[in-house]
């Protein structure tokens, strides 16, 4: 199981990045929200979906749950 979190700030179309703990593209995250531990990125992007409902998994480090 890894760390989820979510970015606060949605990307220009709208998109709240999930991004597993160690993705270098959540670092540069201003504001993120702790998912807590998921067995896969499917599960982290239903529970970011419960605050944000247009959230996918980052194209880097949760690529099978990115959709373009």
């Amino acid at each position: 199981m890894a760390k989820y979190y979510v970015n606060e700030t949605p990307q220009a179309n709208g998109d709240h990045e999930v991004h597993k703990k160690d993705c270098y593209w959540l670092s540069l995250a201003l504001n993120k929200k702790e998912l807590g531990e998921h067995p896969n990125c499917a599960s982290a992007v239903i529970e970011a979906k419960k605050t944000y409902k247009q959230s996918n998994g980052c194209n880097t480090c949760a690529n099978e749950c990115h959709s373009s």
